[in-house]
């Protein structure tokens, strides 16, 4: 009976495995990359990730989501860690790599360029899990039902959450002086 809420097996557990990670090493990057901003950071939690299911296949009945919430907590672990010693000088960089040359660009593009750089300088205002809900939704396009899976809140809980993130980068953008 507990077998029923696994996915189909081939009965090799390393073929399994082997193909969880063909489907999902790639959605999962996406998601730690999310999480900690850093590709290289996000690979190594991805496969952290994937090493600790290998020891525990025989155990997980729900493989995908234990990975999500495997590689979620192992990033909110990594902040942890480094949060004290990972300092923000946005005095000295604005972001960009380049400097842009504002006579090259026509207005329209370029207030929209600094729209989306103070909507990302808001981003960072948020705490962790409400930066979290805010990718899951609009990065990842996924439904609250989803969201839900991954985070281990309720539908509803991710609903007000969302609403309460949103409305607070609204008048973050709002006080900057972006309109939307």
């Amino acid at each position: 009976m507990a077998e029923a809420s696994k996915p189909e097996s081939s009965g090799d557990p390393m073929a399994d495995l082997g193909e969880l990670f063909a489907a999902l090493e790639t959605p999962l990057l996406n998601y730690a990359i999310g999480l900690v901003q850093k590709p290289d950071i996000a690979q190594d939690l991805v496969q952290d990730a994937f090493l600790r299911l290998h020891k525990r296949l025989d155990e997980v009945r729900e493989p995908k989501a234990w990975l999500y919430r495997t590689v979620h907590n192992l990033a909110m672990s990594h902040h942890r860690k480094h949060s004290r010693v990972i300092s923000i000088d946005f005095e000295d960089s604005d972001g960009f790599a380049e400097p842009v040359d504002d006579d090259a660009l026509p207005d329209a593009r370029l207030e929209r360029m600094e729209a989306v750089g103070m909507a990302m300088l808001c981003l960072d205002r948020l705490k962790e899990n409400a930066r979290e809900l805010i990718q899951l939704k609009f990065v990842e396009n996924l439904s609250y039902k989803e969201i839900a899976e991954r985070t281990g809140l309720s539908v509803g809980n991710v609903g007000y959450k969302l609403h309460h993130a949103i409305k607070f980068l609204a008048g973050e953008l709002k006080k900057e002086g972006v309109q939307g």
